[in-house]
């Protein structure tokens, strides 16, 4: 199973290019969950979620969307979460599990996040405190390493794929799985706006094209081969360009079956 959606929807910027106009903000959700059945929440990385606010989408979504959410900063970027911070984040998160709506969490971690034993070890505590499904996204090329990828599977976290410019340093676009489910992010391919921009969105205005997507047609289906759920998101969102590639994308997948 291959489920499509993009990282984050509550976007001002997509009214007339996804949203209505005149669609009030408090239906973006529900709006959303008409067009796709999963969705990636990243709100969660600045503040950190309630239990109300996880079923208050679900009802919004009428459990038609399977959420995967971003981990709080103070476990990625900061580390500095201690128990309670843990534990707020998986009671917040409880409802997705009990309705069975979890994707997974997803652990965003910095390019500062080098790959050595105390940041392997920092990792390992942290799967032990949130419990699979999780997925780390890891930033630095030597991540990407084949014997970085057996100890992921090792310990049953989930290897992020991406495709973001191929910039020096940053991860090559490996399609790997290495638990359950396999889980692929778009950036964008704006190489020149990586690291100079003004606003945050100018990294991710970018639009992909089919030949683009059309690489990664034969992956996806491989790691949908191997443990057979994966979840990909679109996180080009600048004027739901975001929206454009999941739909382009998942138009490729369906002919590719068909042919």
């Amino acid at each position: 199973m291959i489920s499509i959606g993009t990282s984050g929807f509550d976007y001002d910027d997509w009214r007339g290019f996804f949203y209505p106009d005149d669609l009030p903000k408090s239906e973006f959700l529900s709006y959303y969950a008409n067009q796709f059945e999963t969705l990636e929440l990243n709100f969660s990385y600045y503040r950190m979620p309630s239990s109300r606010q996880i079923d208050s989408m679900i009802e919004r979504t009428d459990g038609k969307v399977e959420f995967s959410i971003k981990a709080h900063r103070s476990m990625t970027h900061d580390r500095t979460a201690g128990e309670l911070d843990y534990k707020e984040f998986t009671d917040a998160i409880s409802p997705l599990r009990e309705a069975d709506m979890l994707g997974a969490v997803l652990a965003q971690f910095p390019y500062s996040f080098e790959q050595n034993q105390e940041n392997r070890s920092y990792l390992k505590r942290m799967a032990d405190r949130i419990g699979p499904p999780l997925v780390v996204e890891l930033r630095r090329q030597e991540w990407a390493a084949d014997p970085i990828r057996s100890w992921l599977t090792k310990i049953g976290v989930g290897y992020c794929c991406v495709d973001e410019p191929k910039v020096r340093g940053l991860m090559p676009p490996i399609a790997d799985a290495t638990a359950s489910p396999a889980y692929v992010r778009f950036h964008g391919r704006n190489a020149a706006k990586w690291y100079e921009h003004n606003q945050p969105h100018e990294r991710y205005d970018y639009r992909y094209a089919a030949g683009e997507l059309k690489e990664w047609v034969p992956k996806i289906l491989n790691l949908e081969s191997k443990v057979n759920k994966v979840l990909v998101f679109f996180n080009n969102h600048f004027q739901a360009k975001a929206v454009d590639g999941a739909k382009a994308l998942a138009e490729l997948l369906a002919n590719s079956r068909n042919g």
